[in-house]
């Protein structure tokens, strides 16, 4: 069987639907007309997944304000004061902060994977987000009435809600993104933060079977956000050993942009968990170079020198435009760096005689 190989997410929006939205959020478009563009803009994205050759795509997240609040759309106990994420070049994201309970999701991931579904002749995978990530979204001291303990058994609740809603309308994989939990050792380096992420994510987790449990991946990176990352001034090799405790079956790990990319490895054969997948990045969407296939034939057998070829994939690092505004690069690159990941696994597949 050769080596498998997905995407992450995220693909920039044509220009037509960041247009829309902007008239949209100036009353200039009705929501009927803005629908047809979003639907314009999904079915030409899905084709053209299609035609780089990707035995697995997404949705390219073309209708999703980002890959992070997708679940507060309509929510109206919110405001906009909430945690602040800085990126190495100064920008900064900023998160809502919750006002009041109870906690639900306004919309959930399963709506996404459908409406992709409609258009697409190969399976389909959805990314969701980390119980841990909205999380963040409790406010340091406390609410009235809604204790941080109701807030996360409420949380718990809902992220199993959206990742089972995926599994059971079909989803090849579910993705949970977990682009925080470098971040966590940036923001704690005593590693406390970051093991209670996992601690949070793993009760969702534990909301499954082993067999479901092997249809759930979890994706790590430093951060990608207008060609910025948060977190990769962070040793890699000290997230590691909490990653893996994860109760996961797939783990996508930004590795194409890493310095050392074999010191991470050499770190992962030592704590890779049994009967998991490790879908390495062969492709660094914060990179405006596109690399070729032989590049990423090359990184897959570096990889597989280290470590077992049947428990390899490959991936980008990260998404190409995690944020709707995020427009530092283009589709066109995009998709022809997918394309070189789709071509460069299956000639290290060849190479490798499976």
């Amino acid at each position: 069987m050769p080596i498998p190989t997905e995407p992450i997410g995220s693909i920039p929006r044509p220009a037509a639907l960041l247009q829309a939205m902007a008239d949209r959020a100036a009353s200039r478009l009705s929501e009927i007309q803005f629908r047809a563009v979003e639907e314009n803009a999904l079915a030409e994205t899905i084709a053209r997944f299609e035609a780089t050759g990707s035995p697995v795509i997404s949705d390219g997240e073309q209708t999703k304000p980002s890959f992070a609040t997708y679940p507060l759309i309509g929510l109206q106990n919110l405001s906009p004061e909430g945690v602040t994420i800085p990126f190495a070049d100064g920008h900064t994201r900023q998160l809502p902060r919750l006002t009041g309970g109870p906690f639900r999701y306004g919309l959930n991931a399963a709506q996404f994977l459908q409406a992709a579904q409609r258009h697409a002749h190969r399976p389909v995978k959805q990314a969701v987000i980390s119980a841990s990530a909205l999380s963040l979204l409790y406010p340091q001291g406390g609410l009235p009435n809604y204790p941080r303990e109701a807030f996360i058994e409420d949380l718990v609740e809902e992220a199993k809600l959206d990742i089972r809603q995926c599994l059971e309308a079909g989803a090849a994989c579910v993705q949970v993104d977990f682009t925080e939990g470098r971040l966590a050792l940036k923001l704690d380096p005593s590693g406390g933060l970051l093991s209670s992420f996992v601690d949070l994510n793993n009760r969702v987790f534990d909301g499954f079977n082993p067999a479901e449990q092997k249809l759930i991946g979890v994706h790590t990176c430093p951060g990608g956000d207008r060609d910025s990352t948060h977190s990769a001034d962070v040793d890699y090799v000290n997230l590691l050993p909490h990653l893996f405790r994860l109760k996961a079956g797939r783990f996508y790990i930004q590795l194409a942009s890493e310095p050392d990319r074999a010191k991470v490895l050499r770190e992962i054969r030592k704590i890779l968990p049994p009967g998991v997948i490790l879908f390495i990045g062969v492709t660094d969407p914060i990179n405006p170079r596109i690399e070729t296939a032989e590049e990423v034939c090359k990184q897959v057998l570096e990889a597989a020198d280290l470590l077992s070829p049947t428990s390899l994939g490959t991936t980008d690092d990260c998404g190409f435009s995690p944020f709707a505004d995020d427009t530092s690069t283009s589709r066109d690159t995009a998709f022809a760096k997918i394309q070189s990941r789709v071509q460069g696994t299956r000639l290290a597949s060849q190479d490798l005689g499976i």
